[in-house]
């Protein structure tokens, strides 16, 4: 099938172009408009690649923590119809038992995925290996010292789907363990309290992310850079930054794309009650109570998001981002850092034909998984 007139994302910038679809892939695509030719002609609308987001709890009710294959699909099809094309389900601080029943599930999805699910592409590991002090919403009873023994047993057991692992690099281990771990998967400096020199180590042992920036670690001060400091200075660090309208102020969110140029992944880090209406929820065995568009706990923390990966985007476009750069930093960027980015992030031939119809504003109109309109 045949896609034309359309205003094509592609290689970074919007340009008039046309592309086809077979066995659910991109082919052909080309800066072009091909205007006689007979396909469905797009009317100019923007073509963007299908959302990544590396970084999500749960929606819809659902927790990817529950270890249910019903929950996790329900997940996936509220993100696919949000334009959440591509999702790395993400696990909070829990005992190592639970955490390998929702990789199961993960791997499950990854195996046999509904057409209309967005599709597993990889798994976040948000705890145990965490720091007391700036745990935030995980669960401190479960918080455990960094064990590549257990992370192995986790990685093997969902076939190595498992692609970003969070520590905090103060701990005892932690720089042991990220230059073994950065082996197979992405390492991720996260909940941390640690100093400049402490998170300097660790990258320089093999981490090169930064889970939620901002949240969960000290301040940027400028006597004590912390994480904050040595990740920005580092080039092949990637940054995530929640982009919902509460956790990041609009200046802060200028301020990190400056401060990390090409290198920030939006995410959501959003909950189950994510796309539910006001209520009580449950994290990670803790309450968390959704106002608005709020989540916290009930000591007033601010917990994950109400947001899909979407409104992000727009949140982010919203504080004067540059729409190319909030883009890349929602498809590719996150594709690249999960690995698969030579299946997913992007309009280009061979890939997965994962794409959004948009209006001029960004208003979403139609979502294609592999090449099929699901929404």
């Amino acid at each position: 099938m045949l896609y034309k007139n359309a205003n094509l994302f592609y290689n970074g910038t919007f340009i008039p172009g046309s592309f086809a679809v077979e066995a659910g892939r991109f082919t052909d695509v080309r800066p072009d408009p091909r205007p006689q030719a007979e396909g469905v002609d797009l009317g100019q609308c923007r073509v963007i690649p299908g959302l990544v987001d590396i970084h999500t709890h749960g929606n819809s009710g659902a927790d990817f923590s529950d270890g249910s294959l019903e929950g996790l699909e329900t997940m996936a099809r509220y993100l696919a119809k949000n334009g959440v094309t591509s999702f790395a389900p993400t696990s909070m601080t829990l005992p190592y038992e639970t955490l390998s029943k929702a990789f199961a599930t993960g791997r499950a999805l990854a195996d046999d995925r509904p057409a209309d699910c967005a599709r597993v592409m990889g798994i976040n590991m948000e705890g145990p290996f965490f720091s007391e002090k700036k745990k935030g919403a995980q669960n401190g009873a479960y918080l455990r010292a960094p064990d590549l023994a257990a992370f192995r047993k986790l990685y093997d057991g969902c076939g190595g789907l498992l692609r970003i692992v969070d520590v905090a690099p103060e701990l005892d281990g932690a720089e042991a363990f990220a230059r073994e771990a950065s082996k197979f998967c992405t390492v991720s400096a996260a909940h941390t309290d640690a100093d400049y020199e402490a998170a300097c180590r660790m990258f320089d042992a093999g981490a090169r992310h930064v889970t939620h920036l901002f949240n969960a670690m000290p301040p940027l001060h400028h006597r004590k850079p912390g994480v904050i400091g040595a990740a920005s200075e580092r080039p092949e660090v990637v940054a995530e930054l929640i982009c919902d309208g509460l956790h990041i102020h609009p200046s802060v969110i200028r301020a990190a794309f400056m401060l990390f140029p090409g290198r920030i992944c939006i995410i959501s880090d959003s909950l189950r009650c994510c796309g539910m209406p006001e209520g009580e929820y449950e994290l990670g065995g803790q309450q968390v109570y959704l106002k608005g568009r709020l989540a916290t706990l009930a000591d007033g923390t601010i917990a994950g998001s109400a947001s899909n990966l979407y409104d992000c985007l727009l949140v982010t476009i919203g504080c004067g981002i540059a729409p190319e750069t909030a883009i890349l930093s929602s498809t590719l960027l996150p594709a690249r850092e999960l690995g698969r980015d030579d299946e997913i992030g992007s309009i280009e031939d061979g890939k997965f034909a994962d794409f959004i119809v948009c209006g001029e504003n960004f208003e979403r109109r139609a979502v294609y998984l592999g090449g099929e309109k699901i929404e």
